[in-house]
């Protein structure tokens, strides 16, 4: 037992993680390095790496059989963030460390076979993971100590190479150093993508104001209208108007951009926009894959927005998929060796055109529509009446007849985000005290307590919609949750009829 070593490293199931304890032992065998424990096989690969890396920076493995064990045996293990902990294990097994228990550092790096450590995908999720079960140091590579000290309160121990890793084990200066969270923030900003002006929209001043609102509570929003009236130009302006993610949500989205290739250099803090193309599978869209199950474009807009363009050229399946993670803000995805559960709580945008030719209601003569009737039903019922339901507002935009803007109608991104700010503000002091922030998180058992509950004369187009089958109860509740956020923007106390009846015509089809 003398010469059985344990480290602590962290594997990654989404973008949560579980400790896994490195064990290694000696034994008098032939040399060799056997891996067990369900590892994949990038991790079956790390014994070549290890005996090499190890051979490199001047600490060869012992000439007898090392045994490595990956515990909890039965979780499956992928990746190469284990290099780096199996190497500090064998090495402590060959007495080149002292005896590790692995208890107080985590360890997350993959090793080259000159004993260089590299940034592994998902390094920022490693680390929170590390944190989050209670470990206080956390040793990476150098190259991704800045991305690791994002996270706070857990010491950053930043690593060149094998060799500086045994050197902070020995307490010897060279080869590594601890990263400060405040080097992080002096990083430079990266500058975010060029957004439109909503002051560049020109003929749709009630798309506009639907924006608003959809963007002060995070209301799910469909366009419907012909080609080149701006529906992609209005919804690649939601970003815009959107405020800046707070800390937890900022460190939630960047975990899930860590997953990448790229290193994360600060905190994502402008929401995610993804614009997947209508011929994406259901897996680009949900999340998954044949060996480890990677996030799709829903996880990847989490505190963000998803917009599907051509709505009903998407597959119907992969549609109707979006409904289950858009109530539970998450997507569980399941495989017959492995799962993993992403989070998904996204703002979803459609756009649709009004038939597959684009032109249906066209007053103009010389754009008349040539699809049968029974086509054009079948083209908008691609979207069906379960994720309509879901749709909080429906905006139709008409072709735009004048190319001069309306000055007096227009509203700028910068007035838009303002007003959005305030309005979320006040959900913020609203429901201060209850588990959600925003009037789309509201359940109906608040919305409907008499305390919180507008007025029965209000409430009374409401309630004519719901007793003649035109809105379900998830409508009903829904529209409340819009009017809610129309009194936030007009810094009302309580939805009134008119802000109601707005949110009820906005539901769509509503009269």
């Amino acid at each position: 037992m003398d010469r059985v070593a344990r480290v602590t490293t962290i594997a990654l199931s989404g973008v949560s993680g579980t400790p896994v304890t490195v064990e290694t032992a000696v034994t008098n065998q032939l040399p060799g390095i056997a891996i067990i424990g369900l590892p994949d096989t990038a991790l079956a690969e790390a014994k070549l790496r290890v005996k090499l890396a190890c051979a490199q920076a001047g600490y060869p493995l012992k000439d007898q059989f090392i045994t490595v064990n990956l515990s909890p045996a039965a979780l499956p293990k992928h990746g190469s963030a284990f290099d780096l902990g199996i190497a500090i294990a064998c090495m402590s097994a060959c007495k080149y460390l002292p005896k590790l228990t692995g208890k107080t550092c985590a360890y997350i790096g993959e090793l080259s076979l000159d004993g260089e450590l590299r940034r592994p995908n998902g390094l920022l999720s490693a680390v929170r993971a590390a944190r989050e079960h209670g470990y206080q140091q956390v040793m990476v590579p150098a190259v991704g100590a800045v991305e690791a000290a994002l996270v706070p309160n857990i010491t950053v121990i930043a690593v060149q190479n094998l060799a500086g890793a045994v050197n902070w084990h020995h307490g010897k200066p060279a080869g590594w150093f601890i990263q400060s969270p405040a080097d992080s923030s002096e990083t430079p900003h990266q500058q975010s993508e060029i957004l439109p002006d909503l002051a560049e929209i020109i003929g749709q001043p009630e798309a506009v104001e639907a924006l608003q609102i959809a963007a002060a509570g995070r209301h799910n929003m469909a366009m419907i209208g012909p080609p080149g009236v701006g529906k992609t130009m209005i919804a690649s302006a939601l970003p815009g108007i959107l405020p800046e993610l707070e800390d937890i949500a900022a460190l939630e989205t960047s975990c899930v951009a860590s997953l990448a290739d790229t290193p994360i250099v600060q905190l994502c803090r402008l929401p995610p926009f993804e614009a997947p193309h209508h011929s994406a599978t259901s897996a680009a869209i949900l999340g998954g894959g044949s060996g480890r199950l990677v996030p799709g474009a829903i996880t990847r807009a989490h505190n963000g927005v998803l917009f599907l363009d051509e709505a009903p050229e998407f597959n119907r399946g992969v549609l109707d998929a979006l409904r289950q993670p858009l109530e539970q803000g998450e997507i569980k995805l399941q495989r017959a060796h492995s799962s993993a559960a992403f989070p998904a709580k996204f703002q979803l945008l459609l756009a649709a055109n009004p038939c597959p030719c684009g032109f249906a209601y066209s007053l103009n003569p010389k754009q008349v529509c040539t699809c049968p009737p029974a086509k054009v039903i079948r083209y908008l019922n691609k979207i069906s009446g379960p994720l309509r339901d879901r749709i909080d507002l429906t905006v139709k935009l008409n072709p735009v007849i004048s190319s001069v803007a309306d000055k007096n109608l227009a509203v700028s991104t910068k007035t838009a985000k303002q007003r959005v700010q305030t309005a979320r503000q006040r959900q913020r002091d609203r429901y201060q005290n209850c588990a959600w922030s925003l009037n789309s998180e509201t359940p109906g058992v608040w919305l409907r307590d008499p305390e919180n509950r507008p007025s029965r004369q209000a409430l009374a187009i409401l309630d004519q919609s719901l007793a003649n089958g035109a809105l379900s109860l998830r409508g009903y509740d829904r529209v409340l949750r819009v009017a809610w956020t129309i009194a936030d923007l007009a810094e009302k106390a309580k939805p009134e009829r008119e802000e109601i009846t707005q949110a009820l015509l906005l539901r769509g089809n509503q009269r």
